[in-house]
C-alpha cells in the first residue's frame, strides 16, 4: 500500500469539519474532532481503527443516522440538513443501505419477504431473486433465517441493504460475529455488490488484513483520520490472509 492522491471519480459524499461530542455527566467526550471526507463513485474504502476511535459515529452520521455537532456533509454536492426528520428519511430509504455486526432479520419471514421489505418502498428496486443471487443465495428465497447459516443470514442482510439500489452501502463489521471462512463469503458479497452495481461502499472492521480488498483505506484514532492509504491494485477476497 501506498500513499496517493484521491481517485478522478465524482464525489458522492463529501462531510466537512465533522465534530461530534457526546456529554457524559461533567465530562464531554469528542467523538468526531475535525473529519473531512470524500467517498468517490464506485469505490470501496475501508475504515480501521481501535474501539472508540470514531469510525461508527462516522458512519452513522453520513447514513443519517445521526446528526454532528457541528460540520456539514454534501450528497452529490447538495448539502443534507442532518436536522430535518422527513429529508433524512428520504435521504435514507432511496440512497443509503446499511449492513451490521447483527443481521436484524425478522424470524418468521423468509429471505425473499425479509428482502421485500426493503422493495416495498424504493423506488426503483431489485426483485427479492435478484439482490439474493447477487449474493450467492439465489437457491434459498424460501429459507427462514433458522435455517440459514450465520453466513448466510448475514448475506440476506446484504441482499436487504442493496435491493433498492442504493448510491451509497455502509457496512460496520459485517463480519465481526463471523469466522474467517464465513467472512470470506460475506465479504466476497460485498465486493460482488461493490463491482455489479458500482455502489459507493464504506466498511468498518478491526481486521486490518480486509483492508487489501479496498481501494482505499482510513486509519482512525481519537476521532480523526490520521492516515489514508491508497491501494495499488484490491486484492480479491480469496487472497486475504487472515
Amino acid at each position: 500500500m501506498n500513499s496517493a492522491t484521491a481517485p478522478d471519480k465524482p464525489v458522492t459524499l463529501k462531510a466537512c469539519a465533522l465534530t461530534k461530542l457526546y456529554h457524559t455527566g461533567s465530562v464531554d467526550i469528542r467523538a468526531l474532532d475535525g473529519v473531512d471526507l470524500e467517498l468517490y463513485q464506485s469505490e470501496l474504502v475501508v475504515l480501521v481503527g481501535p474501539s472508540g476511535s470514531g469510525k461508527s459515529t462516522l458512519l452513522n452520521i453520513l447514513g443519517g443516522l445521526d446528526a454532528p455537532t457541528t460540520g456539514r456533509v454534501f450528497f452529490h454536492e447538495q448539502p443534507l440538513d442532518l436536522n430535518d426528520d422527513g429529508a433524512i428519511t428520504e435521504y435514507r430509504r432511496q440512497h443509503v443501505g446499511f449492513v451490521f455486526q447483527f443481521y436484524n432479520l425478522i424470524a418468521s419471514l423468509t429471505a425473499a419477504e425479509n428482502v421485500a421489505l426493503v422493495t416495498e418502498i424504493a423506488e426503483a428496486p431489485l426483485t427479492p431473486a435478484e439482490a439474493l443471487s447477487i449474493v450467492g443465495l439465489g437457491d434459498r428465497l424460501g429459507a427462514f433465517p433458522s435455517e440459514l447459516s450465520g453466513g448466510e443470514q448475514q448475506r440476506v442482510a446484504i441482499a436487504r441493504a442493496i435491493a433498492k439500489q442504493p448510491e451509497l452501502l455502509l457496512c460496520d463489521e459485517p463480519t465481526g460475529a463471523l469466522d474467517s471462512k464465513t467472512g470470506i463469503l460475506v465479504l466476497k458479497a460485498i465486493e460482488q455488490v461493490n463491482r455489479e452495481l458500482g455502489t459507493t461502499t464504506a466498511l468498518i472492521t478491526h481486521n486490518r488484513s480486509i483492508s487489501g480488498m479496498a481501494d482505499r483505506v482510513l486509519r482512525f484514532s481519537d476521532g480523526r483520520i490520521v492516515e489514508t492509504t491508497v491501494n495499488e491494485r484490491r486484492v480479491p477476497v480469496d487472497d486475504l490472509r487472515w
